[in-house]
């Protein structure tokens, strides 16, 4: 029925005019917080929560982005759907970077001391955790904000108290004197996890060792000189003869004097160096587990800060890269300096702040992480946890059958505090989950709290539990746990994927979650993985403030596939744009040309004409393969075949033919906004704001019921009925013929406005170009159009097209001046012919050949290849004009 117009859509999208809109109306009528209905399975992704260091970059972005396209896909399946948002309290992280905000004040942490620079920490945390979370809103995170968690809250502070009790208790978290990675920047222990590797050109350094009571020397070789001021022995291979006189006898430490024996360990390598090794016991920990057996003493040379102590002897006080240099000088002036010799070995250097690390042996607090290693990979191999790509399956169990015991102790005083108490009277330890008045032991109250805190990932093992309300058993912990799905990068599989399952399964005895999927790290134009450090992060809202949210999104992901690496530009971000703008014009088309109370689920498909039946075949083969991809976690390429339909099948051949037959019966409008609504429902999770904002618009002219929002309307499901595989051969030929038609006319440069005449040769599909002689007319510029059979009369000097169902002939004269042509190809060979007779004259010449370099003479023959293929497709053209 005619009614009066409704408001028509915008003839420019504008992201700002709409995202904020659409968003708010999302958490007001509360479609993102999911109802429990003990009846249906939840689907529920817990966030990897990010690091309270500033505000979120692209790599955050991307996290968001696929796992809101996951959220609102199931969400619009119908199934109640938590994803639950939180932030990291970011332990070394996040106090290097206030300490560096203090420093601008010319004051440190330990002048503000301990209970001052928290309260600077949370003060800092309240700011960016609010930025955080603003940030996620504008990318369309639709997480459930009502549960949102901060790992120093109350609920996850109490779990790992919780944790750490029952880990001590059950004898798997202890105390020990062992070698640890010490940053002097960060002032801190660190994990094996923590500690990134390079490999770089150093020196090996040879030095002589008097021996003591009797002339001679041991020669030594190190890459770390200034350890010799640590040196308890001087070790050889029990099973080289080469040193069997020296066993049992002592050395005397250069520089220092002390007097160390000479021991004999089956550790040492006698092909490095001279066979003859140094042994640091406080400063290595091959060293160490030498020390150990051998029972020497530990030296420790170093200050927290990286400079020698008083160890050190005339060297403490210097930094300990001057040391190294001061100590070379002198072994030198003493003619103990063998020789030195470059060096290639693998450095480990902190991955915060990229500071050379110094293994130290150091009383830190450990997990005893093998046997909660062993449940963590049997639920792998059993199939309770399936990881995607599943490449990564064999990286994942090969470091959980090699793991080594986990530093959880970290010497900061932003994170959780570990909970163990020593008793300044009895000297034991209470360990406990709440605050204790007294010592466990003895009673005395004279007791101190451990300084040190835990390592991050600690607490960051109990996410997906802690978050529900573990320790406790409440409803959402009965419900949502275990969780459906860990999205994250793979560089975090050993520092949290591996953790969160040993812990999930110790804990409560289930696995934390059934898939994880594992994206790939974010790269910048260059290749280079984008982090804070670097200084390459860009903030994902200046790209969304140019782009708009759905581009921002769509760009990243675009072409990605689980495990694999992405690069992010400009080009793309564009690309995306200009998508979202293309989808919008359609939009504006169809809606604009609508009329209210219209309905699409009444299409009669049988009547339809060709191109209707077409559409609705390829979008129903669409949804089932999108479908398809959606479930094997393929979202790249299930966005990819989306944009390419759109794009390509809807607007640039489906439109292009509806606008022929506008006021005509039957209508292409009821074809047109079906496929329209079901395309933008399949879009919406990957590009949530244009979609709703289009399916609202589209919504209003519609009669039948439906959904307050895209949102929460039924994802689209695939409907075998609508596949005519005879409709698509037969627009398939047809599309042929049309592009055949605009490249030729492409290659002999035909104004766009300019109609040529074409004859379309055809047998057994002549009836199905006839009828679609107007599309074929209009879409290709071509009047007039001839029809013929492949028996009838020809004509001369023509282009022919030789096609899989037909022949296109267009006759010259109508494409192109003849003359003017033939002119100007003949001019063209005639260069080419000279070009050609010049490279073949250069390629006999024999002193050119002996004395150029063999890519330049292999250059000269791909020139001469590239011209003689060049004249030959021009000799082919002026045949063609007769």
């Amino acid at each position: 029925m005619t009614v009066e117009k409704l408001a028509e859509i915008p003839k420019a999208y504008d992201p700002r005019k709409v995202e904020t809109k659409w968003y708010q109306f999302w958490l007001e009528r509360g479609y993102i917080a999911p109802k429990i209905d003990p009846q249906k399975k939840p689907f529920v992704i817990i966030m990897p929560p990010p690091n309270v260091t500033g505000e979120l970059h692209l790599g955050h972005a991307l996290t968001a982005t696929l796992e809101d396209i996951m959220i609102r896909w199931h969400r619009m399946k119908g199934e109640p759907t938590l994803w639950l948002p939180g932030i990291d309290h970011a332990g070394i992280a996040a106090q290097v970077v206030v300490e560096q905000m203090l420093a601008e004040e010319a004051i440190t942490r330990h002048d503000l001391g301990r209970e001052a620079f928290l309260e600077r920490m949370w003060q800092w945390m309240k700011q960016y955790g609010r930025v955080i979370a603003e940030q996620h809103k504008r990318l369309g995170a639709s997480c459930d904000w009502t549960r949102e968690r901060f790992t120093l809250d109350e609920g996850p502070s109490k779990a790992v108290r919780t944790t750490f009790v029952h880990l001590y208790e059950k004898g798997l978290i202890y105390r020990g004197e062992r070698i640890i990675n010490w940053c002097p920047r960060c002032s801190t222990a660190l994990s094996d996890l923590e500690v990134e590797h390079e490999e770089e050109t150093g020196h090996l350094y040879y030095v002589n060792y008097r021996l003591a009571g009797e002339e001679g020397f041991i020669t030594v070789a190190t890459t770390r000189p200034e350890t010799i001021l640590g040196d308890t022995a001087v070790a050889v291979n029990p099973e080289d003869r080469r040193f069997k006189s020296l066993l049992s006898k002592r050395a005397i430490l250069p520089a220092i004097g002390r007097v160390i024996p000479i021991i004999a360990d089956d550790a040492v390598d006698p092909a490095f160096g001279t066979g003859a090794v140094k042994i640091t016991p406080a400063h290595d920990p091959v060293d160490f587990e030498v020390g150990q057996r051998q029972n020497l003493p530990l030296v420790n040379i170093l200050n927290p800060n990286g400079t020698m102590n008083e160890n050190a002897g005339p060297y403490a006080g210097l930094d300990r890269f001057a040391c190294r240099d001061a100590l070379l000088a002198d072994l030198e002036k003493e003619g103990l300096l063998v020789k030195v010799e470059p060096h290639l070995h693998s450095v480990g250097h902190c991955c915060r702040c990229n500071t050379l690390i110094e293994p130290w042996a150091s009383k830190q607090w450990f997990i005893k992480i093998a046997p909660l290693a062993i449940p963590a990979i049997d639920a792998v191999l059993d199939g309770r946890i399936a990881i995607i790509p599943e490449r990564f399956t064999k990286v994942y169990l090969n470091w959980m059958e090699n793991i080594r015991d986990w530093c959880i102790s970290r010497q900061l005083w932003w994170g959780h505090r570990i909970p163990v108490w020593y008793c300044e009277n009895c000297g034991e330890i209470t360990v406990a989950i709440d605050d204790p008045d007294a010592c466990a032991q003895c009673g005395s109250s004279n007791i101190l709290q451990d300084p040190d805190v835990l390592d991050t990932w600690f607490s960051s093992a109990l996410w997906p539990h802690s978050t529900l309300g573990w320790p406790g058993s409440n409803e959402d912990f009965r419900y949502f746990y275990p969780t459906t799905v860990m999205e994250t990068g793979y560089d975090i599989l050993f520092f949290w994927v591996a953790r969160m399952i040993m812990m999930g399964l110790e804990n409560t005895g289930e696995v934390p979650f059934n898939t994880v999927y594992l994206h790939g790290l974010l790269r910048d134009e260059k290749g280079e993985k984008m982090s804070k450090v670097k200084g390459n992060v860009v903030n994902p809202i200046e790209a969304i403030e140019k782009y708009g949210t759905d581009a921002l999104r769509f760009a990243l992901s675009t072409g990605t596939s689980p495990g694999n690496d992405i690069r992010l530009g400009s080009q793309k971000l564009e690309a995306s744009r200009n998508f979202a703008n293309k989808l919008w014009n359609a939009a504006r088309f169809v809606v604009g040309n609508m009329e209210e109370g219209a309905r699409i689920d009444e299409i009669e498909r049988a009547t339809l004409p060709l191109e209707d039946r077409w559409i609705l075949s390829r979008l129903s083969r669409l949804v089932a393969t999108v479908n398809k991809l959606m479930e094997d976690f393929q979202f790249g390429e299930a966005q990819r075949q989306i944009h390419d339909f759109l794009w390509g099948e809807f607007c640039d051949w489906h439109i292009e033919m509806a606008k022929i037959r506008l006021k005509e019966s039957p209508s292409p409008m009821p074809v047109l906004a079906y496929v329209l609504e079901t395309s933008l429902r399949l879009l919406h999770p990957f590009m949530p704001f244009i979609t709703e904002e289009i399916w609202q618009s589209l919504s209003q002219r519609l009669d039948g019921e439906m959904a307050e929002s895209i949102m929460i309307a039924p994802y689209p499901v695939a409907d075998e009925g609508a596949i005519d595989a005879e409709a698509e051969k037969k627009m398939e030929l047809v599309i042929e013929v049309i592009r055949a038609i605009r490249n030729a006319r492409a290659e002999f440069k035909v104004e766009p406005s300019k109609w040529i005449e074409a004859l379309v040769v055809a047998e057994e599909a002549k009836p199905i170009f006839e009828n679609q002689a107007q599309a074929i007319e209009t879409l290709a510029r071509v009047r007039p159009l001839t029809i013929i059979g492949t028996k009838d009369a020809r004509p001369d000097r023509v282009k022919t097209l030789v096609l899989k169902g037909a022949e296109v002939i267009l006759p010259m004269a109508g494409m192109v001046d003849l003359v003017a042509e033939r002119a100007r190809l003949k001019k063209e060979i005639e260069g080419i012919q000279a070009e050609i007779a010049r490279i073949e004259a250069r390629l006999k010449d024999e002193e050119f050949l002996s004395k150029a370099k063999p890519d330049v003479v292999q250059r000269e023959r791909e020139r001469l290849a590239t011209q003689r293929d060049r004249l030959i497709r021009l000799s082919e053209r002026i045949a063609e004009l007769g």
